[in-house]
This record gives C-alpha cells, sequence and structure tokens, in this order.
C-alpha cells in the first residue's frame, strides 16, 4: 500500500504538470484538478504511444519524461501551487461526513490495489502487452505470438509508462488511480449538490455507490475502469453544457470521447455526443473546429500505427481495411477467430449454435443466462422499459433523452457483435444512478447509503467471498482480499505461482507456463512467453505457427505456414 500511494504522489505530480500544459496549449480554461490529472494521463498516453512506434518505454523515458515535467513546473510553478491551493480548498470544503467517506475510500482502494489481482484477463494478456512495451516498444507481428496481444489498449500503454519496470516490478495500478480521480470528481459534485440542488450532480455524485462492483477489476489494469469513470465525467459536461455549449467545454468533451476510443473501441458510442452537440451547436462551433480536428488526427493516426505494427490491421478486429500487406501481418483466419471467439462469448454459445439460432432465440438465449450475466442483462431491458416512462414524468430534458437513445444504440450494436455487460455498463450504472436520484434525493438517506456502499466493500475486501452465486467462471470464484503483508509492499503483478519451461518450435524460442491452468495463459513469464497448448492447437487447426523475422525480438514474428497432415 505504502509504496502504491508514493507511486501515485509522483503520478499525481506528472499528470498535474501534463494536464496543466495541455490546457494551456488548447485553451480549455479548465479550473476542474482532477480534470487537469486527466489531462495529463491522456497527454502521458499520447506521448507514451508516439514513443513506444521507436522503442522501449523504460528508464530513457522517464528521465526525459521527469525533466520535461520539472521544466513544466519551474515555468509555471505559481499558476500550478493555485491548482493544488483550489483542490485542497475544494477538500477542505466538503461535508465532515463526506470527507470521512473520501480518506476511507481512498485507503480501500489502496488496499485493494495492493492485493490479488483478480482479473483472468491479466493473466492471459495485460501483464505480457505492458512487458512488451517495456522491453521493447510496439513490435511488429507480435500478435502472431499470441493473437490478444492484438488488442493493446492504450492504458496498457500509459501503464507501461506508470509502472516503472527499471525500478520495482509490482506496480500494476493505474486502474485504482482512475478510480480515485472518479471517487474525488463525484464527491465533490456530492458536495455541491447539497448546496445547488442540482439533479446532474447528484447523478455524478452516486459513482462511488459502484465501488463495490469496481474493486475487483483495480488490482489488474483493467481498460473498462477508465471508461466508467471517463463517461461519467463525459456525462456531467455533456448534461450540464446541452443547453449552453462553450468552445472549451466542446474541446473537453472531444478529448476525454477520443481517450476513452483509444483505450477501448467497444466505448464507440460515447462518439454520438460530440457529434451532437456539434450539430446543435453548428454556427458557434465551425470557426473553432481545427483544435478537435488536430486531436482527432493524432489519436487516429497513432491508433492505426500502433495495430498496424502489432497486428497488420489498422483498425483491428475490423479488418475489411488494410492498406499494405506486410509480412508480419496476422493470417485473416486468425483474425476473424478472434472477433468469432468475443462474439460468441456474450451468449455463451459454439459457432455451430449460433449459426442455428434467429436474432429473437439469441435474444432469449442472452437475456436468460445464468447468473452475474443473466441479472445485468435483464437489468439493461428494464431500464430501457422504465427510464422513458419515469424520464417523460419526472425529469423531461432532452439531454437525458439523448443519453437514453445512445445507451439503446450501444446495446444494439454490442447484441450484433459482443453484448458482454461490462461493454456497457457505464450507462448501466448512469441509468440506475438516474433513477435512484429519483427516489433518494435527501442528504442523510445519500450519506447512509454512501457509507453502506463503503462497508460492503471493506467487508468483501477483507472477508473472502464465494463468488460461485455470481459467475461459473471457475478462475474468479473468490474475491480478491488485502493481506496485512501488503501494507508496505504490493503482491506480485500476477495471481499466479507457476513456472515456466523453455521451449523451441522452428525458430522460436519460448516460455510455457508449466501449470496449464487456461488455455489463453502466459502470466508473468519472460518474454517470448506463450502457452505451448496455444501453438499446438493452432498449428493442428489452422496449419501456421509463430516464427520470428529475425534473431532480434525487437523484429517481431511471422505467421508460418505448415504441414496439413
Amino acid at each position: 500500500m505504502v509504496l502504491i500511494l508514493l507511486s501515485w504522489i509522483y503520478i499525481f505530480f506528472l499528470a498535474i504538470n501534463l494536464g496543466f500544459i495541455t490546457d494551456k496549449i488548447l485553451r480549455l480554461k479548465n479550473r476542474n484538478f482532477v480534470i487537469h490529472s486527466v489531462l495529463g494521463l491522456f497527454a502521458s498516453t499520447i506521448f507514451s504511444s508516439i514513443w513506444a512506434i521507436f522503442g522501449r518505454i523504460n528508464i530513457e523515458f522517464h528521465i526525459i519524461l521527469l525533466l520535461a515535467n520539472l521544466a513544466i513546473f519551474l515555468k509555471y510553478q505559481k499558476e500550478i501551487w493555485l491548482l493544488y491551493k483550489s483542490f485542497f480548498q475544494e477538500l477542505y470544503s466538503l461535508t465532515l461526513s463526506l470527507k470521512i467517506a473520501l480518506s476511507i475510500t481512498t485507503i480501500l482502494i489502496l488496499a485493494q490495489c495492493a492485493s490479488i489481482p483478480y482479473v483472468l484477463d491479466n493473466e492471459s494478456y495485460y501483464i505480457q502487452t505492458i512487458k512488451w512495451i517495456n522491453e521493447y516498444g510496439f513490435v511488429k507481428g507480435l500478435a502472431n505470438l499470441h493473437f490478444f496481444l492484438a488488442q493493446t489498449s492504450g492504458w496498457h500503454i500509459l501503464q507501461s509508462a506508470f509502472n516503472f519496470s527499471f525500478l520495482y516490478d509490482k506496480f500494476n495500478d493505474i486502474s485504482g488511480f482512475c478510480l480515485l480521480l472518479g471517487n474525488i470528481f463525484s464527491i465533490v459534485k456530492l458536495n455541491d449538490y447539497f448546496k445547488n440542488n442540482n439533479q446532474n450532480y447528484l447523478i455524478i455524485g452516486l459513482l462511488p455507490l459502484a465501488n463495490v462492483f469496481f474493486f475487483q477489476f483495480i488490482s489488474a489494469p483493467s481498460p473498462d475502469i477508465p471508461i466508467y469513470i471517463f463517461s461519467f465525467v463525459i456525462f456531467f459536461y455533456f448534461l450540464e453544457n446541452f443547453k449552453t455549449l462553450t468552445v472549451e467545454n466542446f474541446n473537453l468533451i472531444v478529448i476525454l470521447v477520443l481517450f476513452s476510443l483509444f483505450i477501448k473501441t467497444t466505448s464507440v458510442a460515447l462518439i454520438l455526443l460530440p457529434i451532437l452537440l456539434f450539430f446543435k451547436n453548428l454556427k458557434k462551433l465551425v470557426p473553432h473546429l481545427l483544435k478537435p480536428i488536430l486531436i482527432s488526427i493524432i489519436v487516429l493516426t497513432l491508433f492505426m500505427v500502433k495495430n498496424t505494427i502489432i497486428s497488420g490491421f489498422p483498425f483491428f478486429p475490423i479488418i475489411n481495411f488494410h492498406f499494405f500487406e506486410p509480412d508480419y501481418k496476422i493470417p485473416e483466419t486468425i483474425a476473424r477467430l478472434y472477433y468469432q471467439e468475443t462474439k460468441l462469448y456474450g451468449y455463451f454459445l459454439t459457432n455451430e449454435q449460433y449459426d442455428k439460432m434467429s436474432v429473437y432465440e439469441l435474444f432469449i438465449r442472452w437475456i436468460s443466462l445464468p447468473k452475474l450475466h443473466g441479472l445485468f442483462n435483464k437489468l439493461s431491458i428494464s431500464l430501457i422499459i422504465i427510464c422513458p416512462i419515469l424520464i417523460y414524468k419526472r425529469f423531461h430534458k432532452k439531454a437525458i433523452w439523448s443519453l437514453f437513445f445512445i445507451m439503446c444504440l450501444q446495446l444494439v450494436l454490442l447484441l450484433f457483435s459482443s453484448p458482454q455487460y461490462r461493454f456497457y455498463m457505464n450507462f448501466l450504472l448512469f441509468f440506475s444512478f438516474f433513477l435512484f436520484a429519483l427516489i433518494v434525493n435527501k442528504e442523510k438517506p445519500i450519506i447512509i447509503s454512501l457509507f453502506l456502499s463503503i462497508l460492503i466493500a471493506g467487508f468483501i475486501l477483507i472477508i473472502p467471498i464465494d463468488l460461485n452465486i455470481f459467475t461459473n467462471n471457475k478462475f474468479i470464484l473468490s474475491t480478491s482480499n488485502f493481506s496485512t503483508k501488503n501494507i508496505i509492499f504490493p503482491y506480485k503483478n500476477t495471481k499466479s505461482d507457476t513456472a515456466f519451461e523453455y521451449l523451441q518450435t522452428g525458430n522460436l524460442k519460448y516460455y510455457s507456463p508449466l501449470e496449464n491452468a487456461f488455455f489463453w495463459s502466459a502470466g508473468d513469464g519472460k518474454l517470448p512467453c506463450v502457452n505451448k497448448a496455444q501453438i499446438e492447437y493452432f498449428n493442428y487447426y489452422y496449419h501456421i505457427k509463430p516464427q520470428m523475422r529475425t534473431t532480434d525480438l525487437k523484429d517481431g514474428f511471422y505467421a508460418k505456414k505448415t504441414s496439413k497432415e
């Protein structure tokens, strides 16, 4: 915990400085400390992504980053100190109960981040993605080694910049840092609601009630967490600026949406928010489009370059558009397999079963799924039925209607791609809190609800809980609990204790876990690492195997065709 806290203090320093200079360059006129931090994370991600094209994100990267931040701080220290001063004044102005809630929440977030990683994807590709970036940067055809690595997220690029791998090998907590920012933002808005009685502030201020759900995802760099947090920030600025929009707030919303898309493409529905605001304020915004267009071009270019280097497809997992045929491009059959597996996972069906079912049968299957999946799927349909009635009767505003229709569109898109509840949880949470805010809107019951959620989150953090009633996944049947052993030093980046064997196939020498926990597992193995079961599977069924392009790992991998016999 203590080491994580120290790393976060340093990240705060970097993020505020970079956020300040980003705000100054783009003239956003932002006064919110959390927004400055998020802008700093955005700038760090862009800088790290450009760096990773040419080389590893390691000690040399951090020297340049630190020098740049010191230069910014020394030049603008008076203005930056004013930011800190206003932030501490904002915290001081919180009611006593909210100060206590935020303090306890901060400690619990730190404790959860120091505990055993819970997210299964951490063992399949999070750790390996970050390790490759730390040691080599973006590697050509890396997806040929393990096609999950084609999913390299902007969030994992950011984590590679802030895990300080050259100093310590157990920092893996950027999602926890993001959740802390989200809690600060929301609790301040909740405090403002007690003064201004603005319903928008209350809805956003209820975000900490979801910490019980969030906590299991923050001991690993899950890209879902920033999507949830940034979505609430975007929703707040969308609601507050729907009637009267400034150019500065429009640009801020564009940046937050672009950041979200760079982190996770399944958040694509968010792009409709700035588009809607643009057409609603066409005359005002057209003369000021240069900055958002340039930022969009930079993000889109980095997204395409990253994907092209790693998979050969600039818009992966979309494979219909590619401009050239590099020798390291992953085979289209494998790219289609990725899309197919992702789609089938949302319904828990085989490909044969999926092809035989009608749209109606698929919907019934989806809504009837057992345990947590079925619960959230039923909740989403319930919200779609209930919300229009209550919006019309109690909160008849175009901004809320816009968010509601975008939620419906997001769900429809996912039903035809991968309807996993975590991909639309941002909208589920928002409209759940919307309904909650219509019923509970007095300070005392809100505070009671807040502390009850803190109590439950703390209980789950300390006491092991059997999750069998929520999931059938045998790898995540117990919660990630805190141990006093981790008060100073956090738990390692992986929950696995397996050793690795060193194997060779063709010119590829690689590490494979001895304990074959699950098919996609790689854990924290040395590079290059892939489960030998995968190598054998793709060789047997698809007649390909990964090979090194040269004798240097930096030069990447290609898929070699093998005999069909």
